[in-house]
């Protein structure tokens, strides 16, 4: 199900479902030292009502590529092989997710991640922004997270999209004890953020465009 109108895009944001999970967990083990469980997120998904998850998918003109190697494999390996192989790499790979619990009207980034192949394509941004307006519209007045103080990037692009320190986590990662900076949002129902949000969407939507 698509939860925003991004369809001038090159990628689509949709709502996580269960059947997601397999590719969430290959991102997931790669991107954090202290990844969560597959039936953690099943139960995220299906159990909490607080929560709101969110993938990431590249649209057609960047699965054109995709569509033509299957060509290729059938053409080189045979159809059964090459329908073998296809299977374990799906036609529309999975590239980042994101989701957030609300909390009263508060919500809580409680994850956000890009496949390694897929970096610094604006993905994250993208999925950042996705769920700040999914925050917007089930009644949050803030949002919040924790990141890692060695995190720098990550925490740029907070900044970029309003977030500042509002406090710290001691040994808060339990791999190596790093803090957390809590970061959070000013209200972002009110006009002047709303109107920051636009702008920033614009620009993005422009690199982003098919």
């Amino acid at each position: 199900m698509d939860m925003l109108d991004y369809s001038n895009l090159i990628y689509r944001i949709e709502t996580m479902t269960p059947q997601d999970v397999t590719a969430v967990m290959d991102i997931e083990i790669e991107a954090f030292s202290a990844p969560w469980s597959a039936r953690a997120y099943d139960y995220e998904l299906r159990y909490n009502e607080m929560a709101h998850y969110y993938s990431a998918r590249p649209t057609q003109e960047l699965v054109t590529p995709i569509v033509e190697r299957q060509s290729l494999l059938k053409r080189l390996l045979g159809r059964e092989k090459a329908i073998s192989m296809l299977e374990a790499s799906p036609t529309v790979p999975l590239v980042g997710y994101g989701g957030f619990w609300l909390m009263v009207d508060e919500a809580h980034i409680s994850t956000i991640a890009t496949h390694a192949d897929w970096r610094r394509r604006g993905i994250g941004e993208l999925l950042l922004l996705a769920m700040i307006d999914g925050a917007t519209e089930v009644g949050a007045r803030w949002v919040t997270l924790e990141v890692r103080v060695s995190n720098t990037g990550a925490q740029r692009l907070y900044h970029k999209y309003g977030f500042d320190v509002t406090g710290i986590r001691k040994r808060y990662y339990s791999d190596n004890n790093e803090d957390a900076l809590i970061m959070t949002t000013p209200l972002i129902t009110t006009i002047d953020y709303q109107i920051k949000l636009q702008g920033l969407k614009g620009v993005l939507f422009k690199r982003l465009e098919k």
